[in-house]
């Protein structure tokens, strides 16, 4: 009886092991899907961002940058590089 009680464990024991996989296998999958809607949401900032900058750099004066245009550059900048960092891992 007690090696009937071992082999009910180690299949308990697999079962187990098993929904753990699974469950990481979904937790990776939820990561992946929110990096890649958090991806697409920081891009599309990017985008308005740089849109923003040119409609100020084409209506400037072309002797005078202002401190705005300077302020949506640094923004442009960090969140570009906050983008690649993210397309890297």
């Amino acid at each position: 009886m007690i090696a009937g009680s071992a082999s009910i464990t180690d299949a308990q024991m697999n079962v187990l092991s098993h929904n753990d996989t699974v469950l990481q296998m979904e937790q990776k999958k939820m990561r992946q899907f929110e990096q890649q809607k958090q991806l697409k949401a920081d891009t599309d900032k990017l985008v308005a961002l740089t849109a923003a900058l040119k409609e100020q750099v084409d209506t400037a004066n072309k002797d005078v940058l202002s401190v705005d245009m300077l302020k949506k550059a640094e923004q442009i900048e960090k969140l570009a590089r906050s983008v690649k960092e993210r397309i890297k891992e």
